[in-house]
Order: structure tokens, then sequence, then C-alpha cells
């Protein structure tokens, strides 16, 4: 009899802790859902802000018009904002919230010189030369938006302790605002960053990035006639082409994940003056930070070999240093959870028209379907080809970014084909999936504290205890007018 008292006693123990973790986990459902209807009830206004900004396709740290429709909308919410942060005149934080975790997001809005195009499947500029968001942040900036304005509401009603803070990230194309911002210690405080970026599919893994760094260039010969006095010049285009046959020579003996690229910015005008002035940019980029800067050390002794062998001199302007993306799979992991709740990007009929024509443009053809799937969770995917400044910031506080299909699958990022899907429905869909993925995995965060522990130990661990956060970009002033004339 005893016995069996005990086990109805552990019965009725082990169904009591069942009925309480069947209602707390119904009740983070819940949550989650309202989130997700709160959006829902949205997206015909979050797409027509995505798409005015789109229109303006403003460039970087010229983007007045766009950070206006963004930082409305927040005000409007009950954010207070802050305008013109780190000495950028377009770069903002909107906070709202007390106490508990410091939840980030990310928001980007600059647009890419001569990439306008029409939301049409094939290639249409709407104003030949012009700009275009062939990078999708029109759709990241609203996103990032409205998944902060729904955590907002969320922690409102449930009464719930925590700050979640907007990240208004201007000139991500080369202009690196997260650097200075990260710089100036904006990020200090915050305990974890959820942000996103467009796509051709949905994928949340604990990818990393490559770390960059790129320089001008800038020879200075002497000018004198081509034909009658050569003697007397000295070609600073001679000494900016011996540079770069120098650094083509040292591809050969450099890491292989390595990318050194370069453009000639000014080749020094008529062709029977010898050039007294020529211009070049590099960008050097690998996975790893410290090889970066050696390989920067090596560009640099080739500048000075040039200079040295032609009889010009040189000086180098550091524009850009970007950490490379520090991965952190608990995050990752938390937001592939929640993506495969919210679910991919299902186009009607006319979208599949749509996509099927733009289909015909690309050298490999995908399947438009892919847009409706989510790829599987890689704790080990290696790292893209790419730079980013959200590396920067991945190295002070916990980071994770996920992919959402805003373009048709097959469509590579910085293309016209890019623009056109960012343009239509099919852009505003894949938006929404990734403003749901964002809050409902904040809304996690809040209430699992844990997690954010547990991903703080991760960042420590990776980056190491003896860590102290130095940009690559010294003591260098933004950019503010790198874009200015295009």
């Amino acid at each position: 009899m005893l016995f069996q008292s005990k086990s109805n006693i552990m019965r009725l123990i082990t169904a009591c802790l069942l009925i309480i973790l069947t209602l707390n986990l119904n009740g983070q459902s819940m949550d989650k859902t309202r989130v997700i209807n709160n959006l829902d009830a949205r997206k015909n206004h979050l797409s027509e802000i995505a798409l005015q900004i789109w229109d303006h396709a403003e460039l970087g740290f010229l983007e007045d018009k766009s950070i206006d429709l963004l930082m409305g909308e927040l005000k409007d919410a009950g954010f207070k904002v802050e305008l013109g942060v780190a000495g950028m005149p377009t770069a903002f934080i909107a906070e709202w919230g007390t106490g508990g975790p410091i939840i980030g997001m990310l928001a980007e809005y600059d647009a890419l010189p001569g990439m306008s195009q029409k939301p049409v499947p094939q290639r249409e500029p709407r104003e030949e030369g012009k700009a275009g968001h062939a990078c999708g942040h029109h759709m990241f900036g609203t996103a990032s938006v409205a998944a902060s304005i729904a955590v907002k509401e969320w922690l409102e009603n449930s009464g719930m302790d925590g700050r979640i803070r907007l990240y208004g990230t201007p000139a991500e194309e080369g202009g690196g605002a997260k650097v200075f911002m990260v710089r100036a210690g904006l990020f200090d405080d915050v305990d974890a960053v959820l942000t996103w970026h467009p796509g051709d599919a949905n994928q949340s893994s604990p990818r990393s990035t490559l770390a960059a760094i790129g320089a001008k260039f800038t020879f200075k010969g002497q000018a004198s006639h081509a034909a009658r006095f050569p003697d007397r010049g000295r070609s600073a285009l001679d000494g900016v082409e011996a540079m770069n046959d120098m650094v083509n020579l040292m591809r050969e003996h450099i890491p292989q994940e390595s990318r050194i690229h370069y453009s000639l910015e000014y080749g020094g005008g008529a062709p029977n003056v010898v050039p007294a002035r020529a211009v070049s940019t590099y960008i050097i980029r690998h996975p790893d930070m410290p090889t970066v800067k050696d390989l920067y050390r090596r560009v640099l002794l080739c500048a000075d070999g040039a200079a040295t062998g032609t009889e010009t001199s040189y000086e180098v302007e550091l524009q850009t240093g970007y950490f490379n993306v520090m991965p952190n799979a608990i995050l990752a992991k938390l937001v592939h959870d929640n993506l495969k709740v919210v679910g991919g990007v299902e186009y009607d009929e006319s979208e599949m028209k749509f996509a099927m024509e733009i289909n015909e443009t690309f050298p490999r053809k995908v399947d438009p379907n892919m847009a409706n799937t989510i790829g599987e969770y890689n704790p080990n995917p290696g790292f893209t080809s790419a730079s980013t400044d959200v590396g920067d910031i991945s190295w002070v506080v916990p980071t994770t970014s996920l992919r959402a299909a805003t373009w048709v699958p097959g469509t590579s990022s910085h293309s016209w084909q890019a623009v056109a899907a960012g343009g239509m429905s099919i852009g505003m869909k894949g938006m929404m999936v990734a403003a749901k993925t964002l809050a409902t995995s904040a809304v996690d965060l809040y209430k699992n504290p844990e997690l954010i522990i547990k991903a703080k130990n991760e960042l420590m661990e990776r980056r190491g205890k003896d860590f102290k956060y130095e940009s690559l970009i010294g003591d260098m002033a933004p950019p503010l007018e790198y874009r200015v004339g295009y």
C-alpha cells in the first residue's frame, strides 16, 4: 500500500509538472502569436514605408528622407530618438523601456550608386545612372523598425522589464558607420543584438565573414610634356601601376582565402602630359583579422617599392576597417527555431510569373519555390566571402543575423534583379518574414535571460579573455562626403 501511495504521488507530481510546462509553452506561444498578428496587421503600412525608401534610393550619409520615415515611426510609437550619434548626421538611436536586458536591433537604409531599376523582370533602369536599393536596405531598415515597435508593444502589454534599442546605421556600403558607433561605445551596455539581411533564401546559422581594410593611395610625381620633355617627368601613374603589378605578383604568396581588389580612381588626364597625380583604391580581406593587418602591411611595402622605383611619392588614406563577424551559435539557433515557426515566402500566381521570368536572366536556374523553405541549421557553416561593419559589433556584444528571401531564389546581391524584386510584393513578403523572426526571437530572450548569459559566455570563449576592442580605422573621422557627386 505504501509503495502504491508513493507511486500515485509521483504520478500526480509528474502530471502537475506537465500541466505547468504546457501552460508555460502555451504562454510563450501566445506571446509570439500576438507579436506576429501585430506585425501582420501593419503589413500594408510597412510596405508603403519600405517602398518609399526604395523610391528615394539615397546614398550613404545622405539618407535624410529615409531616416525621417523610420524615425517618424519610432517616435509615433513612443521611442526616445537621438539623431546624429557618433558624429554622423544620419545615424540615430531609438530606445524604449526600463531595466531588464537591453536587446539591440540594426537598421540600414543606404542605396548603391548606378543601380537604378524598375520593379520589372528585365533590365530597365528607372533613371540611367541613378542609385538603387540593390542590397535591400530599404527592407532592412523597415523590418528592424517594425520588429522593434512590435517588441515594445509586447513589453508594454506584458509588464516585463527590458529595453529595446534600435540603431539607425547609415552608409553600410563602404561608409562603415557601425564601426564608428562601436568605437564611440554605443554598444557597451547591450546584452544581445539581433539583425538580418535581405537575400534569396531563408537561413540562420552562425556564419562568419571576412575582415577587411580599405585604403586610398595617392601618388604624386612631376608633370612634363610627354613628347618634348619626357625626361623631366616623373609619372604618378607609373607609381600606381608599379604598385598594382607588385600586389598582383604578391597574390601567389598569400593565404588562399584572401581577397585583394583595387580600382584606378584617377589616372592623370591628358595623355600628352606626364601625370603628376594618380589615385588607386584597395580593399584587402581575409577571414582572420590579424592576417588582414599583415596583408595590409605587405601592400604598403609594395607602395613603398613603387614610389622608390618611379621616383614618385605617395600618401595613403585609410578608408574602411571591418572585423570579421564573430558567430554566436546560441543566438543563431534561437533565431533558426523562430524562423521555422514563421515560415518562408509563398508566391501567388503573379509573383510566380515574375519569378519565372527573372529566373531566365540567371546563369543557373533555381526553383522559385525555394523561397518558401527554411534552410537547415548548420552549427559550423564557415564564412561568406563578404565583409560588413556588423563584424565590429559582434566582437563586443553577442550578435546574430538571419537572411530572409526578399529576392527570387538565385538572385545575387548588388544586382538589378535584387532591386526589381525589392520594389514589389516579393520583397515585402520576405521583409515581413524577417520582422516576425526578429521580434519573436527578442521575446524569447526577454523571457529566457539564461540564453543571454550563454550567448555572452560563448562570445568571451571565442574571442579570448584578454580581448580588448580597438578599431581598425584608428582615429579617422566618418567619411561623410564619400558618396557626394555619385
